[in-house]
């Protein structure tokens, strides 16, 4: 089940690829039964949100959709490792494990950058693994950004 779990975070990414959003998927998953309880992509634009990352939508979903406030025992996965902000908010939601599919150099916040797990501010610290069909999400990521460089330049 576990690749599957990564390919509907992918799958969520291509969403957000097709509707001009960066493209990041995200998933809560329960482990115990290996029901989807939510996925989504990045909405930022089309929430006019710059809080509306996947990861974060999905936290919201799952915690309402279940009616509790932590969720607990449940694992997220996402195409992309998730930025200090959802780092902090995996942390807080007290998600049991997180999956991501590769690394991001430039605003990772579990392993390139902020090591957030890893600072004093964390209080909950998330098992997390990584590395997982990287070759398919960088290059949705290098297709969302020649696109934008295109739209840029005008060609």
């Amino acid at each position: 089940m576990f690749k599957n779990h990564i390919d509907i975070s992918i799958k969520e990414a291509k969403n957000a690829l097709k509707l001009g959003e960066i493209p990041i998927g995200a998933a809560i998953i329960d482990p115990k039964t290996n029901e989807i309880i939510t996925s989504n992509h990045n909405r930022t634009k089309l929430d006019n949100d710059p809080l509306a990352h996947a990861e974060i939508l999905v936290i919201r979903e799952a915690c309402r959709k279940l009616g509790i406030s932590r969720l607990d025992g449940y694992d997220l996965y996402s195409s992309l490792e998730p930025c200090a902000m959802c780092a902090a908010a995996i942390s807080n939601a007290r998600i049991k494990r997180l999956y991501f599919a590769t690394t991001d150099d430039k605003y990772g916040g579990v392993v390139s950058n902020v090591n957030y797990f890893e600072t004093k501010a964390c209080h909950h610290k998330v098992e997390y693994y990584y590395g997982f069909q990287e070759e398919i999400v960088q290059d949705l990521l290098k297709e969302f950004f020649a696109t934008k460089r295109e739209e840029r330049t005008g060609g």
